[in-house]
């Protein structure tokens, strides 16, 4: 057996030191699980650093109300597989409770209302962190935020609050109140993510690979999926194209891109051509503002 490292062994140590860090310094953390590739690629992780064991966290969802339903039913399987506890909080139940305002729009987007959930979702079991599967190069606000990033009493972010992690050094300290969000994976990259998913063997929802759909074409030429959600207009483009999606967000705010991918081995390919980074090229909701990310997190949101 090779005793040498490579660099997605290294990836893959740091990631486990990290959850483990995190279940030696908190009380009661959780994992927020979407189904997503970065989510799922979490849940491998878990069980290297905890198997024969139990997570010593739940895996939380919250739910749009507006998630593609092949990504819903993924969720609930490999759960199930696991055998772990999963703890949906819907946003549709926060949005009646709190009385909240829905999107408007063309493209109404309740990414923006998550914040609310997941501070309920919060409180109601009172973690004290949540663990997700952000990464420094998915955005700019994200390459700025810490591994272990402290959030007050209110859920928000505080960039002049960033604490120093040197020689991986993780300082989980908090106010009663406070909590922190852990991105175990935040120095992977996209191609990091797929490649250790092609290693792993780690299967995924087919949202993820080459299929056939109908899609919105926006001003941007960018191919949005057609659903109940949409409000459109008549004289919206509608055309069906073999797309894949790169992340999988708000179906309202999430672009497929055009792709014949069918195998991991195929998606590699694709990103070692790609020019434009995964939420660059699909996220609708980013655009909002050059801050968009950034005022979000300073909100509340993950």
């Amino acid at each position: 057996m090779s005793t040498t490292f490579d660099y997605l062994d290294r990836l893959e140590a740091e990631a486990i030191h990290i959850l483990r860090e995190v279940a030696g310094q908190f009380e009661r953390p959780a994992l927020l699980f979407s189904g997503g590739k970065d989510s799922i690629v979490l849940t491998r992780l878990a069980e290297k650093a905890f198997r024969p064991g139990r997570f010593p966290f739940p895996l939380v969802h919250v739910d749009t109300g507006h998630n593609f339903p092949e990504v819903l039913q993924y969720r609930d399987l490999l759960a199930a597989q696991l055998g772990e506890k999963l703890v949906v909080r819907k946003v549709e139940d926060t949005i009646q409770r709190q009385r909240l305002r829905e999107p408007g729009g063309k493209f109404p987007s309740r990414n923006p209302l998550q914040t609310y959930t997941l501070l309920e979702v919060i409180e109601e079991f009172e973690f004290d962190a949540c663990i997700g599967g952000a990464r420094r190069d998915e955005e700019k606000a994200r390459a700025k935020e810490r591994i272990f990033s402290v959030r007050d009493e209110f859920g928000q972010w505080d960039p002049k609050r960033q604490r120093p992690e040197l020689w991986n050094i993780y300082n989980g300290r908090i106010q009663k109140g406070e909590n922190v969000r852990v991105f175990p994976i935040s120095n992977w990259t996209e191609l990091d993510v797929w490649r250790y998913i092609q290693r792993e063997n780690i299967p995924l929802p087919d949202i993820y690979f080459g299929h056939e759909r109908t899609c919105v074409v926006l001003p941007s030429g960018q191919l949005l999926g057609l659903s109940e959600h949409l409000q459109l207009d008549a004289e919206d483009e509608i055309v069906t194209r073999q797309v894949r999606f790169r992340t999988v967000g708000d179906s309202t705010c999430t672009a497929a891109v055009e792709s014949d991918a069918a195998t991991v081995e195929d998606i590699i390919q694709d990103l070692l051509l790609a020019k434009v980074s995964e939420r660059g090229a699909t996220r609708l909701d980013d655009n909002i503002s050059e801050a968009g990310m950034e005022d979000r997190k300073r909100n509340g949101y993950f």
